[in-house]
C-alpha cells in the first residue's frame, strides 16, 4: 500500500489524528505494563536473601527472571521515547530544532533499549565478567 506521507513524517509519527490516538493508547499500554513490571522488579528483588554479586547474576540468569528483565527494559524505553517525543513536541518550536531533538531522542532510546537487552543477554547467556 502506497503512503502519502512524506519519510520525515513517518520519522516524526506526525501525520493524521487517528495516529495522535495510537500514540496516547500506546502511552497508557507501557503505562500499565510498567506499573506490572515494575512490581514484580521491586518484589523480585526483596525477595532475595543476599545482594552479592554472584547472588544478583544468578537471579538475572534464570530465565523467567531474564525474560521479565529484557521486557521491562524494552518497554520503559519504549514509554519514555513516547513521553519524551510529546514534551519536544510541545516545547521546541523551531522546525529544524524539533526534527534534530526528535531524530536524537529516537536513536537515543533506541541505543539505551538495545544496551539493556544486551547487558541483560550477556548475563543470562553466562558471558558475564
Amino acid at each position: 500500500m502506497m503512503s502519502l506521507r512524506s519519510p520525515l513524517s513517518r520519522v516524526l509519527g506526525a501525520g493524521s489524528a487517528k495516529e495522535g490516538t495510537e500514540h496516547w493508547w500506546l502511552q497508557r499500554v507501557t503505562a500499565v505494563a510498567l506499573l506490572l513490571l515494575g512490581s514484580w522488579f521491586l518484589l523480585s528483588l526483596l525477595s532475595l536473601d543476599g545482594w552479592t554479586r554472584t547472588e544478583l547474576l544468578g537471579w538475572v540468569g534464570r530465565p523467567a527472571n531474564s525474560v521479565m528483565l529484557l521486557l521491562l527494559g524494552v518497554t520503559l524505553a519504549r514509554h519514555s521515547s513516547l513521553g519524551v517525543q510529546v514534551v519536544i513536541e510541545d516545547y521546541v518550536h523551531g522546525p529544524g530544532s524539533k526534527v534534530a531533538a526528535l531524530l536524537v531522542s529516537k536513536f537515543a532510546h533506541v541505543l539505551l533499549g538495545v544496551a539493556a537487552a544486551l547487558a541483560v543477554l550477556k548475563v543470562a547467556l553466562g558471558d558475564s565478567p
